[in-house]
């Protein structure tokens, strides 16, 4: 977990603004993958000043610094994640909930292709139905 917003952003070559602090303290402290417009959002009535074309710009700076990722589970908006080490996500094709997946529990690269490949990005999405909404589709059937 990042300790200060501040510092981070200047470690990825990013200038801290008040907008861009804020929106990086949102993707981590809000672990939900949101999507630009949720960002702005939940931002906007402690911000009025904040503009959605700021949240964009922002996430794409952020995106093309590494300080978080883009992704595209759901095939209709891009959702950002402030947790950049490598891992899969899931989501429930019922409630639409997103999660953060280990990939430790994913066994697919063979050593052989490491050896000859430097892989910088892996981007895995699993779909299906979470604890809880599956748990109602049982007592729905």
């Amino acid at each position: 977990m990042v300790e200060n917003t501040h510092q981070y952003l200047l470690e990825k070559g990013i200038k801290p603004s008040v907008q861009r602090l804020a929106i990086m303290d949102y993707l981590l402290c809000n672990r939900c993958h949101p999507t630009a417009d949720e960002i702005f959002n939940s931002l906007y009535p402690s911000m009025p000043t904040l503009s959605k074309t700021t949240v964009y710009n922002t996430l794409k700076l952020f995106v093309d610094k590494g300080a978080a990722i883009s992704i595209d589970i759901d095939g209709k908006n891009a959702r950002f994640d402030g947790y950049t080490l490598p891992h899969a996500h899931f989501m429930c094709k019922w409630c639409g909930c997103i999660h953060d997946f280990p990939l430790e529990h994913l066994s697919f690269v063979d050593s052989k292709y490491t050896e000859e490949l430097e892989i910088t990005d892996v981007f895995i999405y699993l779909k299906g139905y979470c604890k809880q909404c599956k748990e109602e589709l049982i007592h729905t059937i």
